[in-house]
């Protein structure tokens, strides 16, 4: 299987597309963590650590990509099936590095470094911690409709850096396409995280492969998509993105109510009583600028 790994650091909606695929078509992808870094951390100075040679001081995360999907047009949904996400044998944990208000509460005074080593359904570190691997793609994405580069830390409406831990091999990411061809690019890989990614990294890591099947849709259960929705292992997910967590969380649970009215036919106020009684709302993510939500319904917890 041909293998993606050619590197970008933006999404750019006028990027050539280094591969051009037919719907339904699986793609094997191959990326870095989201540093770049060639090499695992062995407590030197970071800028002796070898990078990418496409790697540029304006670079965000490692990106692979894009990949064109023949005859997607701006307005569908492009449906991603993670069939499999195989991490490399090492990774990085940072914590305390920047000055922020909330490291100044929490009484972080010093930077923290965790480098592990993975090995199979397990990842530990210096101190000989252990935890266990559940690897995902912390950015699966494309470009804004609006032309030049775009930061790859926002997440948005269509995907980009969503930090779901939720999005593991087995799940299907629905995505909202912003550009005709769709352009996907990912990376990012987490080892493991927890929900929120506190630190602002989780265990950073490249992957060995990351295996996605592309296809494309008109709607999701005959609706338009406004924002990312999963059907993961742990259960229908909907995300919501916002300058603060009410915003992200509204948003969340406003696609939720979408969902729980497709499913079961409910009204939105009978989806709201449901969504009261078997929905979960989580923090996605507190690190990328804006934050993250994301609402889930448990497979089986209502049945009509």
């Amino acid at each position: 299987m041909d293998v993606v790994q050619e590197l970008h650091g933006w999404f750019d909606r006028d990027l050539p597309p280094v591969r051009t695929v037919e719907p339904g078509t699986t793609v094997r992808f191959r990326t870095l963590d989201s540093g770049w870094f060639l090499e695992p951390d062995t407590g030197g100075d970071v800028a002796d650590r070898r990078r990418a040679p496409e790697h540029t001081p304006d670079a965000g995360h490692a990106l692979a990509g894009p990949v064109e999907v023949r005859g997607a047009r701006a307005g569908q949904v492009l449906a991603v099936r993670i069939d499999d996400v195989v991490p490399v044998s090492w990774g990085t944990t940072y914590a305390g590095l920047r000055a922020t208000a909330w490291n100044s509460r929490l009484g972080l005074t010093e930077p923290a470094v965790h480098r592990w080593t993975i090995d199979g359904a397990t990842a530990r570190n210096q101190f000989g911690h252990e935890v266990t691997v559940r690897p995902f793609l912390g950015v699966i994405g494309m470009p804004p409709a609006d032309p030049g580069r775009h930061s790859t830390v926002p997440p948005r409406w269509h995907g980009g850096n969503l930090d779901c831990r939720e999005l593991v091999a087995g799940s299907t990411l629905y995505l909202p396409i912003p550009v005709d061809g769709a352009l996907l690019s990912v990376g990012d890989a987490h080892a493991a995280q927890g929900d929120g990614e506190v630190s602002g990294t989780a265990i950073e890591c490249g992957t060995e492969r990351a295996d996605l099947s592309l296809d494309v849709r008109d709607g999701l259960f005959g609706r338009p998509l406004a924002t990312p929705v999963a059907d993961t292992p742990a259960g229908w997910i909907c995300l919501g993105i916002g300058d603060d967590l009410d915003e992200a969380a509204a948003e969340a649970l406003d696609a939720m109510l979408d969902l729980l009215g497709a499913l079961h036919g409910a009204s939105r106020s009978d989806a709201m009583a449901l969504a009261s009684v078997a929905v979960d709302l989580r923090v996605t993510q507190v690190a990328n600028q804006v934050f993250g939500v994301h609402a889930v319904l448990p497979h089986g917890a209502v049945r009509s």
